[in-house]
């Protein structure tokens, strides 16, 4: 299995990447989607976060009520770090049965494992190949103040509370320069998915498959 994992920082544009890989034909699995599946009600998930944290996590319809979570972990370390322990696991173990149904029948499919968190959370050691979707945090800041209407204290606390943009970059292979326009990006993300077809295939030991998509 060939897995690529995309990361980038808030307001990067990482989604615009994401979506523009699926249109082509890879496999996106997208680890935000997975935290919210591994804690729906009925989930082994769910119950341990209302053993550890209480019945005041959960919704009158037993669903997690998210914000006054975050009131508890977001101010408490510890909490958080429990927290952590009770989801990633799970998200792990969902993301891998996500992969591996991708695969089902084309063994050099790339699979993009979307994990805004990448660099804070999970690591680049576990990927094959890591895409970075960069922009200056500057300009972040500005696209979450102009685009998003946040209150520029807030969208600077936001960015702050990332890795930085050393950081991330520190582990890429690839990187996306989404502070120019649009098309730029999007032929950015054309050509990282070019490449990452060819290493797919080289691993599987299959030659490279036609674009998927009509996309080139």
């Amino acid at each position: 299995m060939f897995v690529c994992g995309l990361t980038g920082g808030i307001a990067a544009g990482k989604s615009v990447v994401s979506r523009r890989l699926a249109e082509r034909g890879a496999a996106v699995v997208d680890a935000d989607l997975l935290a919210r599946e591994v804690v729906e009600p009925g989930t082994p998930g769910l119950a341990a976060i209302a053993e550890r944290f209480g019945s005041g996590v959960l919704a009158a319809d037993g669903s997690l009520d998210r914000p006054a979570l975050g009131a508890l972990v977001f101010s408490d370390p510890g909490a958080r770090r429990d927290l952590e322990a009770i989801t990633h696991p799970a998200v792990r173990a969902l993301s891998r049965r996500r992969m591996a149904e991708a695969l089902a029948g084309d063994p050099a499919r790339v699979v993009v494992y979307d994990v805004p968190l990448l660099v804070e959370t999970r690591g680049a050691g576990e990927f094959d190949v890591v895409v970075v979707v960069h922009a200056p945090a500057e300009e972040r800041i500005a696209r979450l103040v102009q685009l998003r209407g946040m209150p520029e204290q807030e969208a600077r606390r936001r960015v702050a509370a990332q890795a930085g943009d050393d950081e991330r970059l520190a582990v890429a292979d690839m990187v996306v320069d989404s502070s120019g326009s649009l098309e730029q990006t999007l032929q950015q993300a054309d050509a990282v998915l070019d490449r990452l077809r060819s290493l797919s295939a080289a691993k599987a030991g299959a030659a490279p498959g036609p674009s998927v998509g009509g996309a080139s």
